[in-house]
Order: structure tokens, then sequence, then C-alpha cells
């Protein structure tokens, strides 16, 4: 059976609750749940059985320190034009890149086909249909602030991922710690 995976980093509940405030106010805006958020890493896609084995060994393999995160400031996709998605941004990080880096070079290494994006760090707070793009504006001026405390990131998750009517439904596949170089 194929499934549709992604990596990503989840949220501690603490930080989920303080983005809740964020979640309303925007007409037409489908908000993600909750106990959905996280950071994508890395985007894989439909696999098959054999396929998602040896993503779930060679994601083992990968071999990073644990971290902090910071989530800054909201943001909307594209960046021209009708707004689709709205984001929380991350504060720069760069063992969060490299640990992005080291995930996507070991997919490919895999002959897998990703995405040959830049990454740009973010949560997607919502998917907008015809909201109007005077609600967006005030949204980002009311929230131009927003800022969270820092929280450790100590895993990273395969996740696959089932779309259904009202969006896609999350499932955890295999957690992977985070371990400091000398432990």
């Amino acid at each position: 059976m194929n499934k549709r995976l992604f990596v990503g980093i989840d949220l501690p509940e603490e930080i989920c609750d303080q983005l809740k405030p964020l979640c309303c106010g925007l007409p037409g805006a489908r908000w993600v749940p909750l106990e959905q958020l996280h950071l994508t890493l890395c985007f894989i896609g439909e696999t098959d059985g054999s396929t998602f084995l040896d993503i779930k060994e060679a994601l083992s393999e990968i071999v990073a320190a644990p971290f902090s995160l910071q989530l800054r400031g909201v943001g909307a996709f594209p960046p021209r034009g009708q707004p689709r998605i709205v984001w929380v941004g991350v504060e720069k990080c760069e063992p969060l890149m490299m640990l992005q880096r080291k995930i996507t070079t070991r997919l490919f290494q895999l002959g897998l086909s990703l995405e040959n994006r830049k990454y740009s760090p973010h949560l997607t707070l919502a998917r907008l249909h015809q909201t109007p793009p005077a609600r967006v504006g005030k949204f980002f001026i009311e929230h131009s602030l927003f800022a969270l405390p820092p929280f450790a990131v100590d895993r990273f998750i395969l996740y696959s991922s089932v779309l259904g009517r009202k969006g896609s439904i999350y499932s955890m596949e295999q957690a992977y710690r985070l371990v400091a170089a000398d432990a």
C-alpha cells in the first residue's frame, strides 16, 4: 500500500496553545488543527511499501544534535497576489538548516525525486479561500510583532498524510531522536 510521506518537527503542546489566539479573524480560512501543526523539513510524496522501509532506515542514519527554535512573524504564500496560505515564520536557525540538508541529501541518495526549491521554514496556520486581501493585510498588521519563546527540538518525525475533504490527517510513522555527537 502506498503512503504519502513527509519529514517534520512536531511542536510542544505549550507552543501550540500559544498559537491558538492567531487562529481566527480571517473569513474563508481553513485553520490547521493545533494538534496537526508541524514544521515540515522535507515533503517526500507517494511511496510504495519497500521505499517506505528504505526511507525509515535511511532517516535512522541521520546524526544531529538537539537545538532550539523560535517562532516569529506571520506572512502569506504566495508573497504577491491573492494569498492562499497564512504562515508563522521561524527565526533563523543554522542547526535547523543543517538538519534539513542532511535529511534531503540522504533521501536524494536513495534516488527519491524531491522538490527542488529553496527551503523556507514556516508553520502553515491556514489555507485561504477567497479571503479579502484587505482582511489578510489587517491580520498581518495586528500580528506583526508576533513572537514566542524558544523551544527545544530533540527529534524529527517521519509522517504519513491522508488527504480528506476537510484537509490532511497526519500520522507519526517513526520518531528519530537528535543526540549530541559526544553522547
